[in-house]
């Protein structure tokens, strides 16, 4: 539910062309609707201006659906995250997108896009959880560009590319291993930088503890932190930034 849906309803029942109890039919479920296993939140848009997202790691194929069907039947649109093959066969919502680069599952993106979004990884590894930041900036209706396997080991790769950096008006800067990139990229421009941390390295990155703590402790002011692998969290930030 958000602002255009009630102001329709609203006006509807002043128009005439929907009685009042029509009305109370189709906001019976606002702000929430129980379906026993989730609250779904069709009031969170409304208030926060991003919709609620399934997040489909630990729950049941059945659950998933369940609350995708909710949400799609109120608003045409949902984004499912962490979610494999079998969950979108088997929600069979003609228009539905899976995403198989971030496991994002989606439907009813924002068509008119704003601004300018940069997604930028260290390396080929990364591109999962940048590609999770990406779709869901996209979806929000931010513009997004992606230039992936531009780390510190080959800093020429950055450079070739510093007129998307001045172009952005918020950057998400995804690494694993040592963490460096956005401390890089983050001594290069004057715009906002979304650090996310990934659990890809070899033993002492413990799990992506090790970038996590660089770039928390980046000497560049201006960088948010992520936590580790969370995409999502990146591309809603970067979303809010850019249409601010």
């Amino acid at each position: 539910m958000d602002n255009d849906r009630i102001k329709k309803i609203i006006s509807s029942v002043k128009s005439g062309s929907i009685s009042v109890e029509g009305a109370v039919k189709k906001l019976k479920h606002f702000p929430y609707e129980d379906v026993s296993f989730a609250k779904v939140d069709h009031h969170r848009r409304l208030r926060q201006g991003v919709p609620e997202v399934i997040f489909a790691s630990g729950k049941t194929k059945e659950q998933v659906v369940g609350i995708a069907k909710a949400m799609y039947k109120k608003s045409k649109k949902f984004l499912i995250t962490k979610a494999a093959k079998d969950v979108y066969n088997a929600l069979k919502i003609r228009g539905a997108v899976f995403h198989p680069a971030s496991g994002i599952i989606s439907i009813g993106e924002e068509k008119k896009k704003r601004g300018s979004v940069l997604v930028l990884t260290a390396g080929t590894s990364d591109i999962s959880v940048a590609e999770e930041a990406a779709v869901t900036a996209l979806f929000l209706g931010s513009r997004v560009n992606t230039i992936y396997d531009v780390g510190v080991a080959g800093l020429h790769r950055l450079m070739d590319n510093k007129k998307y950096i001045k172009g952005a008006r918020v950057i998400i800067v995804v690494a694993g291993m040592e963490g460096a990139l956005p401390s890089v990229v983050g001594g290069l421009t004057d715009k906002p930088i979304i650090a996310v941390p990934t659990s890809i390295g070899y033993g002492t990155s413990l799990g992506g503890l090790t970038a996590l703590f660089a770039m928390l402790n980046s000497c560049v002011p201006g960088i948010a932190v992520m936590n580790v692998d969370n995409g999502f969290g990146a591309g809603c930030l970067a979303h809010k930034i850019n249409t601010l």
